[in-house]
């Protein structure tokens, strides 16, 4: 869920979280099989800021969620990320799943936002269609009135991941790749089984999740404050949305838990550079990779 705005005020997390969250485009550096290493002073900071939010507010925020991710969508429309014009170059499956060259493509962008990955893919390929879904009631429909958008080559609608059933939408055994793109964050540790499952449902065996997110110690996680800790690796902006941060053990199991099997599951670590606010800041992402067991029929 990215581009890069000015900061406006005091650097809080939230807001500083705008400006790094913004970059997570371009060419991956080479994957890697650690985390990044913290500092003794960023280690000192991790380790004492231990204090959880109180369980009364984790509840409202939970009941919450959706809506404050449908604020978010209306405090900033369609100009908060940048078009990602990087998918089809970092995950080859885009491409190199078809059998011949015209073969149509059927994929799933679970939790689409406004769209920022659905157009320029369906620009870039024309032989794809999209199932695209999102938390957000706002965001769908900023999508569904976005000019690029054809009924005949996607289907966009609102889904809670954790609850609606995708079958509701997509046939069963249907999709040839599944995006997960800087969503399973957004959902509580807890229920980040149930959108799997959900997805499980509707993908080809034999086909793969294809799953970019937030890494362990990436300088977003390291910016909270200590009165936003929600649980291990669990955190809350100011505007009510929250982020997890994974390590690939915990997203591996995670996967492999719901009947997955994994294909790629690495570290990318990366260096951000806002040459506007003078910031060079250390990125860490999971790229992966977790393919549904078996053959399509």
């Amino acid at each position: 869920m990215n581009e890069s705005r000015s900061l406006q005020g005091d650097t809080t997390a939230a807001q500083f979280d705008v400006v790094i969250s913004n970059c997570e485009g371009g060419t991956f550096q080479k994957g890697e099989h650690n985390a990044q290493i913290l500092s003794p002073k960023e280690d000192k900071k991790m380790a004492k800021n231990q204090t959880l939010v109180s369980d009364f507010k984790q509840k409202k925020l939970e009941i919450e969620a959706q809506k404050n991710w449908d604020l978010f969508y209306k405090r900033n429309s369609t100009n908060f990320f940048k078009d990602r014009h990087w998918t089809t170059r970092e995950f080859e499956e885009l491409k190199g799943c078809r059998e011949f060259k015209d073969q149509k493509l059927t994929i799933l962008e679970a939790g689409c936002g406004v769209g920022n990955c659905l157009f320029p893919l369906l620009e870039e390929d024309l032989h794809i269609f999209a199932y695209a879904c999102d938390f957000s009631p706002r965001a769908v429909e900023y999508v569904k009135q976005n000019p690029l958008y054809d009924a005949q080559r996607c289907k966009a609608f609102q889904c809670d991941l954790t609850k609606d059933d995708l079958l509701e939408n997509i046939p069963s055994d249907s999709v040839d790749a599944v995006m997960l793109i800087f969503v399973l964050s957004a959902v509580h540790p807890k229920k980040m089984h149930l959108v799997l499952r959900n997805i499980y449902k509707v993908l080809k065996p034999g086909k793969c999740v294809l799953f970019r997110d937030y890494g362990i110690h990436d300088h977003a996680m390291l910016r909270f404050k200590s009165t936003s800790k929600l649980g291990e690796n669990f955190y809350v902006r100011q505007d009510g949305t929250r982020s997890y941060f994974f390590t690939n053990d915990f997203l591996a199991e995670l996967f492999t838990s719901v009947g997955y099997e994994t294909v790629v599951n690495e570290y990318v670590l990366r260096e951000t550079v806002n040459k506007k606010e003078g910031l060079s800041v250390p990125r860490v992402f999971l790229q992966s990779k977790f393919r549904k067991p078996g053959r399509e029929t």
